[in-house]
């Protein structure tokens, strides 16, 4: 079959389960535990003959021969007992359940999937309809989804500044479906030739992550075995533990993430009379700067204690850990002094399926203890102001962020040039010193200095659907920061 006939035959599906009140998400469930089993059977056979731990009740062909409510009956099982499983194996089947009621529809999908031998079709291929299914999965809004799904070619951007090389380590401590670690898998192979070595590691020593909801974990290993990341019967290099919660002592030479939206970290206490309360979560770690429960500052300084000395670290976070007080400016000193953050990219809005997120990538460089601050300098790339995207009329293409590549150039980012100047003050590039920045007010960085056209005319508006989506934006955002106020009025 061709490759457009079997995504469309894989979409098809997708839309009729939809119309029986199976959503995406459960859909892409179900298709990860069936062709994982579907591969693991491929590859326990010739000329593979790989050991899989499945046992023979369980496996693929537990599945022939069985209709209606015997089949139904023994996935049932299968899920549950293949979820008590170690390895690989046992994180893609935790807490898994059937989410096909109908055993017609489900034969149907086992079907799909029995016709075609997976193992033998190409990782691009298998890779474009996982990852398919994941952008429409992360579309559907009340699925909740898109928080765990990263524009990709934000993702690829970022990758492309970094240029992770080969038998280096990566790690994203919030790792969603695994967008970090295809694009810079991509990167690697194609701008490398590698070596039977190098091949080795990238493919089984280069990726670690934490996840800790099991759903997108489950997803996010079977999108790295079916881009050849990774072995079917190998270690789980995606942890399932929050990884706030302490340091484990290993380092790695990149990290590039995009921790979870929400300001706040919170657990829900029951008292001996079984009743709730939510208390917010504040991480005891010596390694930290500051203590706080603000989640984003969490991420940001756990992400430096990950990187080694001259580790590299390319990070989507929210306007507030740039400007808020307190803790986030304790961290923002330490970080200007401790690491050389070197780069800032204002984003748009209307990228993230989350609405109400203003964000920003920060790029920096472990360093080792040293007396004088190592940021000289940070450049900011501000691609929000004048900048109008939707997710679904005008989705951010890698093209819009060429010019920021350029510019960033990470063959020598020592030899920059401004496209700000008093002769064009509508560069979106300029250098901003660290005295200068250390003495602003709370050590601010969350700096601007071009104009908002549509302020200034009314011609320069926006489309309506572009406006009303920004308005929402705002309002979020709005909504977010007085829920804020109200929590700390509470205490």
């Amino acid at each position: 079959m061709t490759e457009s006939t079997i995504i469309s035959k894989v979409w098809n599906f997708a839309n009729v389960l939809r119309d029986d009140g199976v959503g995406y998400g459960d859909y892409l469930e179900q298709i990860t535990y069936l062709l994982f089993l579907k591969m693991a059977d491929e590859f326990s056979k010739p000329p593979y003959n790989r050991a899989t731990n499945i046992p023979d009740e369980y496996n693929w062909e537990s599945l022939a021969g069985k209709r209606g409510a015997e089949l139904e009956s023994h996935y049932v099982s299968l899920l549950r007992e293949l979820g008590k499983t170690s390895g690989v194996l046992g994180q893609i089947f935790t807490k898994a359940q059937n989410k096909i009621q109908d055993p017609s529809k489900l034969l149907k999908v086992i079907d799909m999937i029995e016709k075609e031998q997976w193992s033998m079709m190409g990782s691009d291929l298998k890779g474009k309809i996982y990852e398919g299914l994941l952008e429409k999965n992360a579309e559907d809004t009340k699925s909740g989804a898109g928080q765990y799904f990263t524009p990709r070619a934000l993702i690829r951007s970022m990758v492309a500044c970094v240029q992770p090389k080969p038998l280096k380590t990566i790690i994203d401590p919030a790792c969603g479906t695994g967008g970090f670690f295809l694009a810079a898998y991509d990167y690697i192979v194609a701008s490398n030739k590698l070596d039977k070595e190098e091949k080795e590691y990238l493919k089984n020593n280069t990726f670690f992550g934490n996840e800790i909801v099991a759903n997108t974990r489950r997803m996010a290993l079977m999108n790295m075995f079916l881009h050849n990341i990774g072995e079917i019967d190998g270690a789980n290099f995606i942890s399932p533990n929050d990884a706030l919660i302490a340091d484990d002592g290993n380092r790695y030479d990149y990290v590039l993430a995009n921790p979870p939206f929400g300001k706040k970290s919170s657990m829900t206490i029951t008292n001996e009379e079984g009743e709730q309360e939510k208390q917010d979560l504040s991480y005891n770690r010596q390694d930290f700067w500051a203590t706080t429960s603000n989640k984003q500052l969490n991420f940001l300084q756990h992400i430096r204690t990950l990187l080694k000395i001259n580790g590299e670290a390319a990070v989507v976070l929210p306007d507030n850990v740039l400007f808020e007080g307190g803790a986030g400016e304790t961290v923002r000193k330490e970080l200007l002094k401790t690491t050389e953050l070197h780069t800032i990219l204002r984003l748009p809005t209307g990228i993230f399926y989350a609405q109400g997120v203003k964000a920003n990538v920060l790029f920096f460089d472990n360093k080792p203890a040293a007396k004088k601050a190592w940021t000289k300098d940070v450049w900011i790339y501000d691609y929000r102001t004048n900048i109008h995207h939707t997710l679904k009329k005008k989705p951010l293409r890698l093209e819009d962020l060429r010019d920021f590549i350029t510019l960033y150039n990470p063959e020598n980012r020592h030899k920059r040039k401004e496209t700000w100047s008093m002769e064009n003050t509508e560069g979106r590039w300029k250098k901003f010193n660290y005295e200068e920045i250390i003495a602003r007010d709370k050590t601010n960085l969350d700096i601007f200095w071009l104009k908002d056209k549509s302020l200034a005319d009314l011609d320069n508006l926006p489309d309506p659907d572009i406006l009303a989506v920004e308005i929402i934006e705002n309002i979020e955002a709005g909504l977010e920061s007085f829920r804020e106020i109200v929590g700390e009025l509470e205490k």
